[in-house]
């Protein structure tokens, strides 16, 4: 999210999520959970693929993020 002097309202969460481009995560919200591949990270919003079809979550909405767990 970018406030209107053009700074990110959240760094931490902003630079974290830029160092999982490419994985496997899962992202709360405020309304549901969703998991999917990290595609790409905006100043208000990141890029979730999910069964092939990409999926915009607002900054603002998340809730947590984790890396997703493989079973085995």
């Amino acid at each position: 999210m970018v406030t209107q002097g053009g700074s990110i309202s959240n760094p931490y969460l902003y630079e974290t999520l830029n160092m999982m481009i490419g994985q496997a995560i899962v992202v709360q919200t405020e309304k549901n959970i969703q998991q999917g591949k990290l595609i790409s990270v905006l100043p208000d919003n990141i890029i979730v693929e999910i069964s092939r079809t990409p999926l915009f979550i607002r900054m603002k909405e998340i809730v947590w993020v984790t890396l997703a767990t493989r079973k085995k």
